[in-house]
């Protein structure tokens, strides 16, 4: 089959298309013929690699071939343990944080993927998971929304940005965007109350509080955005420059033992109650899976490059043909 592979670290050229051998189910997986696959920052940082990593002998050649986590298609084939999917169901899910979606085909335990929003296209559906999952777990579970609060995602335009901002409004919050001047008609468009535009004005120096602040490409200090939320407020750190991520892992458990503030970052689970929830959002018409761009699996480079560029609105997608050549 062919597959988008690399075989060393590096920017996206160092990917080719290639053939690889088709993948075989194990007792407690299902083969996927993949339709479309999304692209992740995660992608990124697994191309290039660790600094740290790429400097120790055995470890200067990455052990995934084939990138790429989150994946829309049909299945082909079930391991003989699947009882709850069959040959024909269209699925959308994760493969895993050990990539292989960049491909034709993949294999994926049956709890890391769901039945496919029946409205919505293969493509729409790929770029759900993992963004998805981090906007609703970091809202939901950290955050502990609830309805009538005021919730800031700073980051909205982006991939978690856009869902977290359609789950907050379904949750009943008032909701206010953070992005750039050319993203704010996007952001005001899936449903914010109230665009920022960070160019021009930065909201942990306004007088405006929140309950809660979901970071999904903060570029802000965290005690900036502790500044900016109420008494009780909590800020949740999914995502945005290495600085701030760091700080949030190493400074939000402290800070959270002092007064009533709370701080946090962290990395979203495969939860397949939490993909169903998602494509009942979805079919319900309370959120829209915004893709940016899609890009077909031989332009794998480009697609990589445009996401480095970090402008995306939404989500970047490869379509996987089959049977015509790509």
């Amino acid at each position: 089959m062919k597959a988008a592979v690399r075989s060393r670290y590096g920017p996206p050229d160092v990917v080719q298309i290639g053939e690889i051998e088709k993948p075989v189910p194990k007792d407690n997986e299902i083969l996927i013929q993949i339709r479309a696959a999304a692209l992740n920052p995660l992608d990124l940082f697994q191309l290039r690699g660790a600094p740290v990593l790429r400097g120790i002998p055995g470890m200067r050649k990455p052990k995934q071939e084939v990138l790429g986590c989150d994946i829309a298609g049909r299945v082909e084939a079930v391991g003989t343990q699947v009882k709850e999917f069959h040959a024909g169901d269209e699925v959308f899910g994760v493969t895993g944080f050990t990539g292989g979606g960049y491909a034709e085909y993949v294999c994926t335990t049956a709890d890391k993927v769901a039945l496919k929003p029946c409205n919505c296209s293969f493509e729409q559906a790929a770029g759900i998971p993992i963004a998805g999952l981090t906007a609703l777990q970091g809202l939901r579970d950290k955050g502990g929304i609830e309805a009538g609060q005021q919730v800031l995602v700073d980051g909205a335009s982006g991939g978690v940005g856009t869902f977290a901002i359609q789950i907050a409004k379904s949750f009943g919050a008032e909701v206010t965007g953070v992005c750039s001047t050319g993203k704010m008609e996007t952001t005001r468009s899936i449903g914010a109350d109230h665009v920022i535009d960070y160019t021009r004005e930065d909201f942990t120096k306004g007088g405006e509080r929140y309950d809660l602040i979901l970071g999904a490409n903060s570029h802000q200090s965290i005690f900036n955005c502790r500044r900016a939320l109420k008494p009780g407020g909590t800020y949740v750190v999914v995502g945005g420059g290495v600085p701030q991520i760091v700080q949030a892992v190493v400074l939000a458990p402290f800070l959270s033992r002092i007064g009533s503030k709370k701080a946090c970052f962290f990395i979203a689970k495969i939860i397949q109650k939490d993909l169903i929830f998602l494509k009942e959002l979805v079919e319900g018409g309370k959120v829209v899976p915004i893709i940016d761009r899609t890009y077909p699996l031989r332009d794998v480079v480009e697609a990589l490059r445009y996401l480095e560029q970090r402008h995306a609105k939404g989500k970047v997608v490869l379509t996987v043909e089959h049977g015509n050549g790509n």
